[in-house]
Parts: structure tokens; C-alpha cells; sequence
């Protein structure tokens, strides 16, 4: 008897103890980035140990990572019932909650997750502290709290530095976060992940040479560690937005990095998901769309791969299966919308209402079906609305338009991009609306009366570029050219327009003598000094003739100056 009850202790420590060494290989699996592998372990280990609560706590938190709560809630529900261990599953519970924006229930169920534990237990805390982090939008300051309190129990592990750095991170207390990740590492050099983010930290702050060789530090004490490559892409990626000059070798770099951590991943659709969002900053749409295509041979319903295929196909100029694609997303998945998205489906629809023809004498027409271009416009005013950054995606889009001479379509879409002042294309967005909406009234048939309310944008525009840069002389006079499209009686446009004139002529000549000297100025004088004068004609006889006499002199043979003066003779 006394062997057996021997035997049997053995047993259930040898039991623990594989049922931990699983768990811990579980939760390497899950640090490296191989989801599917990790899902593999703990299934196993439900089978094998169904008693322990935990195993379901992970398990639900990796489906929660990527974002499928319903099989989360399953597993966390089937964890509460476990024998042991089972109050972890009412943190998973609260995370949803916290998901739901139902604060009252989360701390409820963090209550009852905390509800028995020992004096030494710290687990549950660092935990909830998580919980907090990955939560829409995440409360870092709220995980700090009871990340603190995990420390307090044990200050070296070296699980709870790691946590409170990115909860520090988070909170953008960059000296403090880099503190707890160098702890961590101090605490267990095999917790790659807290070097991770020292590196992470230096590549924030532009350190590109440094931060590489903080990554090639990790793969080179672990090759296999998937992670140090991804970061290593988005390294290069950064630095080819940052050097120009480079930016095709360092975009190129990024994604031969790229493609090594998929190589280090299970090609799980959650990690090739991963890879479709770098692909989409780095903008290989071509590996996009065959990413794309081949996630939807895998799942044909998950709904972000029809916005992968829908951007892809726009970008690769096929609008129209841009247009199904991302018409199917955005009325038939779930997945939360971004601006992107109806950024995209707006240029796609702007970029099919074009229909361009070519006829015998080799000139081209360009036509544009009004209904969908409204429709695409309407698109783009939804993307900046949820994202007032795609507004920056529209400074070229508006410029095509422009240069094919569809005026009314080109300003169509620059007010849609000035609708975001912060946009880094403010100002040349604003001329080229304003820009667009002179020569689009300029060129009017005969007889058929201007666009007054066009004429009113198109002068708030130039105000938002004189604002902004005051020695933009262009500004000015376009300023007074739209002005002077307006009824002649209006005594109000004309004094703006008389205004706009002589503050193109006072910031040419504020320039020097070398800009009034050149052609263009030098026309754009005598036109000045001839609307002025034209302007004064019945009101002030001398002024008139000093602006028709300072148009002669630039160009003597000026007809409207020379036909002018001899009427007020």
C-alpha cells in the first residue's frame, strides 16, 4: 500500500508537471506568433487535464486575440465549471465585457475572479491588468492599477515587468515602460519578448541602425523567434518612409523580412491576415491580391478578406471587382469598418464614372457618369469622416481629374479633402480647389450664369492658403480672377477683386525686382493694373488712368489700356 500511495503521488506530481511544461510550450507558441500550434497544445491539454480551469482561461484569450469572441466565451463559460483553477475564466468573461462597454459587469466578474485567491497569488491581477490593455479601446492607466498590485505580491517576475512595460508603453511613459521590459529581461533572459520591446521602443524613436541590432540580438540567440523579423519589416518599412531616396531598397528589405516571419508562423488566416495588413502599408498590391485570393480558399466567409480583395483590385485597376468586393464587405460582414474601407469604394466608383473616348482625330473625351462619380464622392465624405487621415490620399486623386480638365469633378473631391484642416495637403488641396472652381466658371458657355455658391468656395479656399502662407501670390490673384466672374453690379466682388489685384502687385514687389521681372508676373501686372483701372473708371478718373498708364508701361501695345485711356480722354 505504501508503494502504491507512493507510486500515485509521483503520478499526479508527474501529472502537474507535464500539464505545466504544456501549458508553458502553449504559451511560447502563442509569444512567437504560431496561434494554430498553441490552439494544438491546448486542446490536448483539455483533453488530458479537463479539471484545470486555466488551460480554457488561455485558450479563450487566444481565440479573444484574434478577435472571435464567440468561440472566446465558449471556452471561458467550459473553464468556470473546471475544478480548479476556474476564477481565471471570469477575467476572460470581463474582457468581453470591457469589449461590450459594459464596465459594471467586467468588474463583477474581476471581483469574482479575485474572490478566493491566496496571499502569495498574483496571477489574477496581472491578468486583469491585460485584460484592460487589450480591451477597444484599451484603459492603460486602469492596468497599471492592478499591475502594480501583481508586483507588490511578486516584484521580479518576470511575466509582471513585462505587462506593466507595455502598460507603461501604452500610457506613453517610454522611460519608465523601458525600465519594467529591461526587468524583465534581467528576470528571465529567456523572455525574448521584453528585448522585443526595447527594440521597439528604439525604432519608435527613429534609432532604425540601432533598433535592427537590437533585433538581430534576439535572432541571433533564437533564429526561430518569428516575432524579431516582423519587427525587423515594419524597421525597414519605417525607414523607407523616412529616406525617400531609398524607399523601393527599404520597402523591398521589409518585405523580404516580412515573408521570413511568415515562414516562422503556422500560415494560420490569422497570421496571413497579418501579413495582408502589411502588405497593404507597404503597398504590394499584387501580393495582396494573391494573399487575398488564397485566404478566400480558406475561408470564404471571413468578410476582411473581401476588403483585402477589394482594395487590391483597385489598386491592380480593375474597379469594377474593387466596387463587388467591397460593396459585399460593407454590407455583409461584421468586421468593424474603417475609413479606408470607403476610401477605397469611393475611388473605385470615381475611377469607373470616368469613361474616356478617343475619337478620329486621335483626341481624347472625357465623360463622367455623374451618378456613380456622386455616389464615389459620397464614399470618400464617409472615409474622412471616420478617418479624417484618408483625407491625405486625395491630393492625387483630385489632381487627375484636374489635369484632364474635368474641373467640376476635380473640386468635388478636393473639398471633400479639405474637410480635414490637419491634413498634411491643406494648402494645396485648398488652391486646387479654389483652383478648379475658377476655371470651371471661367469656362462657362456663353450666356449661362456662373455658380455663385462655387464662387463663395472657391474664395474661402484662397483665404485658407493666404492664411496659411500669406506670400503666395497665386492665391491672390486667382482670388481676384474668381471675383471678377461676378456680376459687375456687385459692388462688394469688385472691391474684393480691386483688393486681391493690389495684393498680388504689393507681395510680387515685396519679392524684388528679379520675380516683377519675370513674363508671367510681368502679364499677370498689366492684367492687374487693367482690372483695376477698369474698375475705377466711372468712380475715380485719376486712379483709373495711373493703373491703365502703369499697364502701358510694361506693355506698350496693351489694347484694353490703350482703347480705355482714350475713352477717358
Amino acid at each position: 500500500m505504501n508503494k502504491l500511495k507512493i507510486f500515485s503521488i509521483a503520478l499526479l506530481i508527474y501529472g502537474a508537471g507535464a500539464n505545466a511544461q504544456d501549458l508553458d510550450q502553449a504559451k511560447k507558441a502563442i509569444d512567437a506568433e504560431q496561434y494554430e500550434k498553441a490552439k494544438g497544445i491546448l486542446k490536448g491539454l483539455l483533453v488530458s487535464k479537463p479539471d484545470s480551469g486555466k488551460n480554457f482561461f488561455i485558450l479563450g484569450n487566444l481565440y479573444l486575440t484574434q478577435k472571435l469572441t464567440d468561440s472566446a466565451t465558449i471556452f471561458y463559460q467550459k473553464g468556470i465549471l473546471a475544478k480548479t483553477e476556474a476564477n481565471f475564466n471570469y477575467i476572460g468573461m470581463g474582457q468581453i465585457d470591457l469589449e461590450n462597454g459594459n464596465q459594471t459587469a467586467a468588474n463583477a466578474n474581476f471581483d469574482k475572479a479575485v474572490l478566493s485567491v491566496r496571499r502569495k497569488d498574483f496571477e489574477e491581477f496581472l491578468y486583469i491588468g491585460r485584460a484592460y490593455m487589450n480591451a477597444t479601446p484599451p484603459d492603460y492607466k486602469k492596468a497599471i492599477v492592478f499591475l502594480n498590485k501583481a508586483k507588490e505580491i511578486q516584484p521580479l517576475d518576470a511575466q509582471v515587468q513585462l505587462s506593466l512595460g507595455d502598460a507603461l508603453y501604452g500610457d506613453k511613459n517610454v522611460n519608465d515602460a523601458y525600465s519594467a521590459y529591461r526587468n524583465s529581461f534581467d528576470a528571465d533572459n529567456s523572455v525574448l519578448r521584453a528585448k522585443l520591446q526595447l527594440g521597439v521602443i528604439t525604432k519608435g524613436s527613429k534609432a532604425f541602425t540601432e533598433a535592427k541590432t537590437a533585433f538581430d540580438d534576439i535572432i541571433a540567440t533564437n533564429p526561430s523567434y518569428g516575432p524579431a523579423y516582423r519587427e525587423l519589416a515594419e524597421t525597414f518599412y519605417l525607414r523607407a518612409l523616412n529616406d525617400k531616396t531609398k524607399y523601393a531598397e527599404y520597402n523591398k528589405t521589409a518585405i523580404e523580412y516580412y515573408e521570413k516571419y511568415m515562414s516562422m508562423t503556422d500560415y494560420s488566416l490569422d497570421s496571413r491576415m497579418r501579413h495582408a495588413d502589411f502588405l497593404v502599408l507597404t503597398k504590394d498590391y499584387k501580393s495582396l491580391e494573391a494573399e487575398a485570393n488564397a485566404m478566400q480558399k480558406l475561408d470564404k466567409v471571413n468578410p476582411r478578406i473581401l476588403r483585402y480583395l477589394g482594395y487590391s483590385a483597385y489598386e491592380n485597376g480593375k474597379p469594377d471587382a474593387a466596387i463587388v468586393a467591397l460593396n459585399d464587405f460593407l454590407t455583409k460582414g461584421n468586421a468593424k469598418i474603417i475609413g479606408r474601407d470607403y476610401l477605397y469604394l469611393g475611388l473605385a466608383k470615381t475611377k469607373k464614372a470616368l469613361v474616356s473616348t478617343t475619337n478620329p482625330d486621335a483626341t481624347i473625351t472625357n465623360k463622367v457618369d455623374k451618378t456613380l462619380f456622386d455616389s464615389g464622392v459620397a464614399d470618400l465624405k464617409k472615409g474622412v469622416e471616420l478617418d479624417p487621415a484618408m483625407a491625405n490620399e486625395l491630393n492625387e486623386i483630385g489632381k487627375k481629374f484636374f489635369d484632364i480638365k474635368l474641373y467640376k469633378e476635380a473640386a468635388a473631391i478636393y473639398e471633400v479633402a479639405i474637410s480635414n484642416p490637419n491634413s498634411r495637403n491643406f494648402k494645396y488641396d485648398s488652391f486646387y480647389l479654389g483652383y478648379a472652381l475658377y476655371f470651371e466658371n471661367a469656362n462657362k458657355p456663353d450666356g449661362e450664369k456662373v455658380d455663385i455658391i462655387a464662387i463663395q468656395k472657391g474664395n474661402a479656399a484662397f483665404t485658407n492658403v493666404i492664411t496659411l502662407s500669406p506670400t503666395t501670390q497665386d492665391a491672390y490673384i486667382y482670388k481676384a480672377r474668381l471675383n471678377s466672374l461676378l456680376d459687375k453690379n456687385d459692388a462688394v466682388a469688385q472691391d474684393e477683386m480691386v483688393k486681391n489685384y493690389e495684393d498680388y502687385i504689393r507681395i510680387v514687389t515685396e519679392k524684388g525686382e528679379a520675380e516683377v521681372a519675370k513674363p508671367a508676373n510681368k502679364t499677370k501686372f498689366v492684367e492687374a493694373y487693367n482690372n483695376i483701372g477698369i474698375h475705377y473708371v466711372k468712380t475715380d478718373k485719376v486712379k483709373a488712368k495711373e493703373n491703365f498708364e502703369k499697364a502701358l508701361a510694361l506693355d506698350p501695345t496693351n489694347e484694353t489700356a490703350i482703347s480705355t485711356l482714350k475713352m477717358l480722354k
